[in-house]
């Protein structure tokens, strides 16, 4: 086992690893910027280093700054989190190059699976199925026009290096495709330095499904089962859970055996996820794998029992898997919401500021996982996330109105802020949530149908109509 890991990252992940490397007796150093120097990880490794100053690009996302990092703290190994350079193969590259380990899959492996077009063709040939659309980039607009004629509209463009639900438009007809493709390339190459795009067919009403896979170094792959995360905004996760409800047991294990399938072909090595979409008539179709961690691995860590960190560990350090796949016994139903700073009356724009009281949930069978105490600063410069509530009950009413209770003792009170709480409460009570009828445009739904202030209709066009994908 490693005797130092250095954690690439920042707030509950960065706590999360390292609480689970301290468990294994591995020396733990945190990095941090100038706006985290009173962050809880810091406060908690055993030993903190400055990398930068707040803006990311110069700190969390420099690769100089944190191989350095790495050098002087004796790191042998490094964790990524999830984001910053969770997924970036010239970092695993560099790792690899000064001796140090990169607790995720090879860099090969990783460009691979990270490039959307090669990651299609890939799948394509180990027999996954894929939605109708292009395995290359289209460059040429014109002939990306009469692709997208042939695919059949709605068609989504999608970004070959994009992630975390960004770089993605939805053109609806041929007279908004060029409009939309031109506006995707853009950014694309705004965001991610890479404005080539592929094209795929959009399903309008879906299930997003992901699979959790555990490989190792010898070719063996496992899956744990399967999340639901088709509650979402803006392409972004607000509530998943395990087991997905409402579909079929052979439709998951069909998307499961694929998953395996998948993540054999293409060589994968450590904690990975396979998600696929449902079309509710008993097709599924690949989307993608993140090479990473995922934000909701706490649901499937509630119904197995397996600690993923831990497990991602023990492979990192070149052990075959400890876990067959006749351990992994999936119990109950487990829930998770995600607490973020934002105002959903206001399209969930981020509201950052200090934290002037804070009241988090408590009681059986509810995990909380946070990064922020009274005094904290949410900072302008990182992703809104306060924390993750996550709950387990034996099946999914009992879980829900454990969700519901746990939502009600929240409190968050500063000059400013707001958090996505009551809304997701609202989510919850629903009845298309509720009955698991719902689907990736579920949120869209409710912010049209909800009455403002003056009883105004809030209506949020950004989320009626929403590509269903997110990170």
């Amino acid at each position: 086992m490693f005797r130092t890991v250095l954690i690439a990252n920042r707030g509950e992940i960065a706590l999360r690893v390292a609480r689970a490397c301290r468990e294994l007796g591995i020396r733990v150093v945190a990095v941090y910027s100038t706006e985290d120097t009173d962050s809880e990880v810091v406060r908690y490794a055993d030993e903190a280093v400055r990398i930068g100053p707040g803006a990311a690009q110069a700190s969390y996302l420099s690769i100089p700054a944190v191989i350095e990092a790495a050098r002087r703290t004796g790191a042998d190994a490094i964790h990524p989190g999830y984001g910053f350079l969770s997924e970036n193969a010239d970092f695993a590259e560099v790792c690899a190059a000064e001796g140090i380990t990169f607790i995720g899959p090879p860099p090969d492996v990783m460009e691979a699976l990270g490039d959307k077009s090669t990651c299609r063709a890939l799948m394509a040939d180990a027999g996954l199925p894929l939605l109708p659309g292009t395995l290359d980039p289209v460059s040429s607009p014109r002939k990306a026009e009469a692709l997208a004629a042939d695919i059949g509209f709605p068609v989504v463009v999608k970004a070959v290096a994009g992630g975390g639900g960004r770089g993605i438009g939805v053109a609806y007809s041929a007279a908004e495709f060029p409009a939309v493709y031109r506006e995707t390339r853009r950014h694309a190459a705004a965001v991610f330095g890479d404005g080539r795009v592929y094209l795929e067919r959009y399903l309008e009403s879906a299930r997003h499904v992901e699979i959790q896979v555990l490989a190792d170094r010898f070719g063996n792959v496992i899956h744990l089962g399967e999340r639901d995360c088709s509650v979402q905004r803006r392409h972004q996760k607000l509530i998943e859970e395990a087991p997905a409800p409402g579909l079929d047991e052979g439709v998951v294990a069909a998307m499961a055996e694929h998953a395996v399938q998948g993540a054999k072909a293409a060589g994968y090595v450590g904690a990975g996820t396979f998600e696929f979409l449902y079309d509710g008539s008993g097709r599924f179709y690949f989307m993608e794998v993140n090479c990473r961690i995922q934000v909701e691995h706490p649901v499937t860590e509630l119904v197995t029992g397996v600690d993923l960190v831990h497990e991602q560990l023990w492979i990192a350090a070149g052990h075959p898997l400890r876990v067959g796949r006749q351990d992994v016994v999936p119990r109950g139903c487990a829930v998770e919401c995600r607490i973020n700073a934002e105002d959903a009356d206001r399209e969930f724009v981020p509201t950052p500021g200090l934290i002037d009281e804070l009241a988090l949930p408590s009681g059986p069978f509810v995990r909380v996982d946070t990064h922020v105490r009274q005094g904290s600063r949410i900072s302008v410069f990182y992703d809104p996330l306060l924390a993750k509530v996550t709950v387990w009950a034996p099946d999914r009413k009992r879980a829900l109105a454990r969700m519901g209770r746990a939502l009600d003792e929240i409190r968050v009170e500063g000059r400013g802020l707001r958090t996505t709480a009551d809304f997701l409460r609202s989510v919850i009570d629903s009845g298309e949530f509720s009955t698991a009828r719902h689907d990736t445009g579920l949120v869209g739904r409710l912010l049209e149908s909800a009455p403002a202030a003056g009883g105004a209709r809030v209506t949020a066009p950004s989320q009626v109509r929403q590509p269903p994908k997110a990170s």
